[in-house]
């Protein structure tokens, strides 16, 4: 489980392919904290640590997770959004997060807001995904790349978020432009509160 709370940005060093699955070497400063089968949030996805080696550790994804995210889009030297998992007695600063991407979504827009940023980004929806909880609410929470954010200006298929200077200089959303897509993580209360809807 995370917070949505991203530490920094690791940077990819080697990518492999064995198969369907992706085996991403990446580097970052709390690598020597790492240990094998630990999680870490990689852009909002969560994947175990399987090896160390040389100040670099290295995580498998499979085709599921590949199939659903933006990992698979990831070239050598590219920043990912990094979090290790939340401590149970640590503050929740951000939402209940649990490293289980839906979806991606499209950046449409890119705004200046003297200083901070609005970025909109459109994902596919229909309504049996809905049904299921993905959704947007307005001032509800989200997760793009591994980021918990505030929902604005929410419809059935895009939103609105607003980025701080601090969080646009320390998280990959400096890299994020028109055409980008990025991980989607809905809501945990919404998809549960959908699923109880749609049983009674």
């Amino acid at each position: 489980m995370f917070s949505g709370i991203v530490e920094e940005f690791a940077t990819v060093v080697a990518i492999e392919r064995d198969r369907e699955n992706l085996h991403f070497t990446l580097r970052c400063s709390f690598v020597d904290e790492l240990k094998i089968d630990q999680s870490v949030s990689h852009n909002g996805v969560c994947l175990t640590v399987v090896k160390l080696e040389n100040g670099t550790y290295t995580v498998t994804a499979m085709k599921e997770t590949l199939d659903r995210s933006n990992l698979g889009l990831l070239k050598v030297g590219d920043k990912v959004n990094v979090e290790r998992s939340m401590l149970m007695n640590g503050r929740l600063d951000g939402h209940i997060v649990q490293g289980h991407v839906d979806q991606t979504a499209k950046c449409t827009e890119v705004r200046n807001a003297d200083g901070s940023y609005y970025f909109h980004f459109v994902y596919e929806s229909t309504p049996e995904m809905r049904h299921r909880g993905y959704l947007t609410v307005d001032k509800g929470s989200v997760t793009v790349n591994g980021v918990s954010l505030t929902v604005c200006t929410p419809t059935d298929n895009s939103f609105e978020v607003a980025i701080i200077p601090y969080t646009f200089e320390h998280t990959n959303f400096c890299e994020i432009k028109v055409g980008t897509m990025v991980n989607l993580e809905f809501d945990i209360i919404g998809k549960y509160i959908a699923g109880i809807c749609k049983v009674v």
